[in-house]
């Protein structure tokens, strides 16, 4: 089992630590960093910045937004960071929400999945550098003719040569059609609220877009970069209650009442008289009491809280389930040493 530390995104302002957590976990064996965006800071950025201070672990973003850039514009920030990098750089794209995609980007959010299908092969396409980027899609026309334009746009292909023609890309993915598809065009998958209990049902969606025809892995070569909040602790209740109000916000707070993709992952886990009450408590201003009424089995489902046998124990289950790297978080160097001491040796 490989390790991947998630550094997210920003709260308030930057962690003042997380150039060390950066460097504290390539030298603890970690395979990875990732950092995120939602509406504040970006995911490149601080990638790029605390990545610096590394040599060997993958840097990857989990997960940057399809609309906040075009996919040229996306493609030219993955090439730059793969070159200065050496190589490192793993690309993580998500469609998010219409509350963020409309609301924040000011882009329409209908029919995401054929957005994401010709937004990656334009990517492709720009590392390729084999010719001109031109795109036929109705989403993203290369290069934009008709009605309010010059006329005078052209194809082009991106000046520098990319140090790798075929980056690597894992998608963000919750639903059933999007997770086929990841299997189909991506590299791996980065599921939020994985639980190995429904590892079947994931894998059956899974297995639908390896048999397509033209899929580009199979399982044998496919990644699953899932996020698991590991907690090593003698007092789980403690570490029960300080994670429950993070499930809260995202089973009941994300998104629009009726549109939260992430409270739908906790409905397939069969929660959703939980996710209702929630819900209404959090967007009637009950944060507190929200994240109180959360059951402790919601928990375990997505997370790993226990002493270091038990944990050992729960990270052979995932293994078993699938997945190749447990995407972790963490605020301290201690903490970092602590888990890959234990997954290690798990």
């Amino acid at each position: 089992m490989k390790l991947g530390l998630q550094l997210g995104y920003w709260g308030k302002g930057p962690v003042a630590n997380h150039g060390e957590l950066a460097q504290a976990a390539e030298a603890a064996g970690f395979d990875s960093i990732f950092t995120a965006e939602a509406w504040g800071s970006d995911a490149y950025t601080p990638l790029a910045w605390w990545g610096s201070q590394t040599s060997r672990v993958r840097l990857g973003t989990s997960v940057l937004q399809l609309s906040a850039r075009t996919p040229t514009a996306c493609a030219m920030a993955a090439l730059t960071l793969d070159h200065l990098s050496g190589g490192r750089h793993i690309v993580g794209l998500g469609v998010s929400g219409p509350q963020v995609v409309e609301g924040w980007y000011g882009q329409p959010f209908p029919k995401p999945l054929a957005r994401t299908r010709e937004y990656i092969d334009i990517m492709r396409k720009v590392w390729a550098r084999e010719e001109p980027v031109t795109n036929d899609g109705p989403h993203y026309p290369l290069p934009l003719t008709g009605e309010g334009t010059s006329g005078l746009g052209k194809p082009l292909k991106p000046i520098v040569h990319p140090l790798r023609s075929d980056i690597p890309i894992f998608l963000g993915a919750e639903g059933p059609k999007n997770i086929a598809l990841t299997a189909e065009i991506a590299d791996g998958w980065l599921p939020i609220f994985y639980t190995p209990r429904l590892a079947d049902m994931y894998n059956s969606w899974l297995d639908e877009g390896f048999a397509r025809p033209g899929a580009r892995r199979s399982r044998a070569d496919f990644e699953i970069c899932a996020t698991a909040q590991i907690v090593i602790t003698d007092d789980r209740d403690a570490a029960m209650s300080a994670i429950k109000p993070f499930a809260a916000l995202y089973m009941g707070g994300m998104g629009s009442e009726d549109t939260n993709f992430h409270a739908e992952v906790y409905r397939r886990m069969g929660y959703g008289d939980v996710v209702d009450e929630v819900t209404a408590l959090f967007r009637s201003g009950r944060k507190d009491e929200a994240a109180a009424i959360i059951p402790d089995a919601v928990v375990d489902d997505a997370a790993i809280v226990g002493d270091t046998d038990y944990v050992r124990s729960k990270v052979r289950e995932w293994e078993a389930a699938g997945v190749t790297t447990m995407l972790v978080s963490a605020g301290s160097v201690e903490q970092i040493e602590q888990v890959a001491e234990v997954v290690g040796n798990a």
